[in-house]
């Protein structure tokens, strides 16, 4: 219920708050990072937030131009590989301080055992024709990055089997057995040219998902394969609408899509032998689709640090998809707000989701606080941060005070310092409404959408009376503020006055 709530901070509270929100982000296929706009909005994401991980689709599909057939002269059938644009893709990555999450997929062309294809571009979503030219393939490539990065290095990098194979669209027929074949053959292969490499599956989404989940736990099972970590997906609105160029999606109920994850944990856990074993969520978002407008919303913000809150307690990672909306899977947008995954619209322009990243990497220390609308840290040095939002599924109007008291602490003054994203205050999408929407932005209109992307930086200061802090924090309605509370000694310069300054009528008055 919104109006006021009142939290009482208990220095010693062991408060469970796994926050993994840098381990990896998403990206469309790999071979949009040979694009400037994309590696554009990737710096800033790395510069702002920075991920330690990238993981996308399209490793093998042909625009990567990895796999090759062709006659010898005595008319045998030879493969090579090209590694051109993997290894430009990779040194921009690594340049950005980013280690690839490693998705296998799609089917290059010429080692299809069929036609279908999924997006705009085509990725091919067929089992190989041939297991073992599939297996050779796997092998060379990352055989080719451990000789340019470094064994040490590339044993690193988590890999994926496929994505999203319990979707007919993603894998023909969502062929269970033989998805699993295609699973047990590429980790066979992996294992033997390195057993350091750490490889995992099935990648669901959706449909089905504890029935996948089950049945590939009980093949691992059945076939003593030691699976490394297991990989889901995460998305948390209704059936869309499709309008013209959008999709419209409202939000479902958080509690469901927790409860949801959940399944998976207790799943894994019914097998002595994978019980904790690591499970990540490859890609997560509200919206599943690249249009839906939600997705540009303060609203998302909102709710994405919800989920930010508590994804952690039963998954090793979550990987927003993705980081830009620099991505083709419906065609190329229309406009620079079309609802597209990314915490950057084109352009260069934070969503207000890109803050809520930017907040929650900044967390640090021991959570002495969590509940559904704040999480709160003390740091090492006794000052705290946190994060506060409120979050509605359908517009209310309302706005969320909060009101914290901190006991046992030092008498004097404090600095409480917020950076607020809400409506009124960081909403690039309503600044470029008003514009007009134009569809092809003018430098000075780009320049304007990005300084209306900031936060808002507000202080104040606040007393400690009788070992006891207390402060309020008033959140609108699909808003998120991070705030900071340090002790502070003011030490002025000789003869200056800063209440003069500001004319204050009472001295100590701010």
């Amino acid at each position: 219920m919104k109006g006021m709530k009142r939290y009482t901070i208990h220095k010693d509270a062991q408060i469970q708050f796994r926050n993994q929100v840098d381990y990896c982000i998403g990206t469309g296929r790999m071979g949009l990072a040979l694009q400037q706009e994309y590696l554009e909005q990737l710096k800033l994401v790395q510069e702002e937030i920075g991920f330690q991980h990238i993981r996308g689709h399209g490793l093998f599909t042909d625009d990567m131009a990895i796999y090759h057939e062709y006659e010898d002269a005595c008319g045998e059938r030879r493969v090579e590989y090209n590694f051109t644009y993997l290894d430009l893709v990779m040194d921009s990555y690594r340049k950005l301080g980013l280690k690839p999450f490693l998705e296998l997929g799609f089917m290059p062309q010429k080692l299809a055992s069929g036609e279908q294809t999924i997006f705009y571009w085509k990725g091919n979503t067929t089992p190989p024709k041939n297991y073992e030219t599939w297996c050779d393939m796997v092998v060379a490539t990352l055989r080719h990055l451990m000789e340019r990065y470094g064994e040490d290095e590339v044993v690193g990098w988590p890999i994926e089997v496929w994505n999203e194979p319990n979707l007919p669209g993603f894998w023909k027929g969502a062929d269970m057995e033989e998805y699993f074949k295609l699973f047990q053959k590429s980790f066979e292969a992996i294992k033997k040219l390195d057993n350091r490499f750490r490889v995992g599956g099935p990648a669901i989404c959706g449909v089905q998902d504890e029935f996948w989940i089950r049945s590939f736990m009980e093949f691992c099972h059945k076939e003593q394969i030691p699976v490394d970590f297991v990989t889901r997906h995460h998305y948390t609105t209704e059936l869309p609408e499709p309008v013209g160029h959008y999709g419209y999606a409202e939000l479902s109920e958080a509690e469901a899509g927790f409860a949801n994850l959940q399944t998976t944990r207790d799943i894994i856990d019914c097998f002595e032998e994978y019980k904790g074993l690591e499970i990540h969520i490859t890609e997560f978002n509200t919206s599943y689709i690249p249009n839906c407008p939600l997705h540009d919303t303060n609203q998302n913000a909102a709710y994405i640090a919800q989920q930010l809150s508590r994804l952690g307690d039963v998954n090793e990672s979550y990987s927003y998809w993705t980081f830009g909306d620099i991505f083709e899977e419906q065609g190329v947008p229309f406009t620079p707000f079309h609802g597209g995954f990314g915490l950057v619209a084109n352009g260069g322009i934070p969503k207000p989701t890109f803050w809520t990243f930017k907040f929650f990497k900044d967390l640090q220390g021991k959570c002495v606080h969590k509940s559904e609308d704040m999480v709160l840290l003390q740091k090492e040095d006794g000052s705290y941060c946190g994060i506060m939002w409120n979050c509605s599924r359908v517009r209310t109007g309302e706005a969320l005070t909060i009101e914290v008291t901190i006991p046992d602490v030092m008498e004097g003054e404090y600095a409480l310092l917020m950076k607020v994203v809400d409506e009124d205050t960081c909403n690039p999408l309503r600044v470029w409404h008003d514009l007009g929407e134009p569809a092809s932005l003018k430098q000075e209109q780009k320049k304007l959408l990005q300084e209306s992307a900031r936060p808002f930086i507000v202080s104040k200061r606040i007393t400690a009376e009788n070992g006891q802090l207390q402060f309020e924090i008033t959140v609108q309605e699909h808003g998120v503020v991070y705030f900071e509370v340090k002790s502070v000694k003011t030490k002025s310069d000789r003869g200056y006055d800063y209440n003069r300054v500001m004319q204050y009528e009472m001295e100590g008055q701010q």
